[in-house]
């Protein structure tokens, strides 16, 4: 599931709650009802890791005036940073970059390490 460049355009800084240093992966997911630039978004589940503020002049969303676009960044209980023999420890997730690869107005993307071998 990746995140279009044009839908991050706006974003000043990416804001990391934990180090992500020693994880093989992280979840990206873009949240489109934000109600502010620049606080914590929540994630669909599990535990925010990092997460983008947008610039002072960032454009609420068209389709919802007073929202907007934000990527938050999180793990599941049962990613491989958590249990590393767990479910994910040869795979990743649907949502999966390498935290590495992440940067304001960049998507991150899924690299071996992320996949935990050869990107199929």
């Amino acid at each position: 599931m990746s995140v279009n460049p044009e839908d991050i355009e706006h974003e000043d800084t990416i804001v990391w709650a934990e180090d992500v240093s020693s994880y093989d992966y992280i979840r990206e997911t873009l949240i489109r009802s934000a109600r502010n630039r620049r606080r914590p978004v929540s994630p669909p589940a599990g535990r925010r890791v990092g997460y983008a503020v947008l610039r002072e002049d960032a454009p609420s969303n068209d389709n919802a005036p007073g929202t907007f676009s934000r990527r938050v960044f999180w793990v599941k209980e049962h990613d491989r940073s958590e249990q590393p023999n767990g479910v994910y420890s040869e795979i990743a997730p649907s949502e999966a970059v390498d935290p590495r690869t992440v940067a304001p107005r960049a998507p991150g993307e899924l690299t071996e390490r992320a996949w935990g071998g050869k990107l199929p």
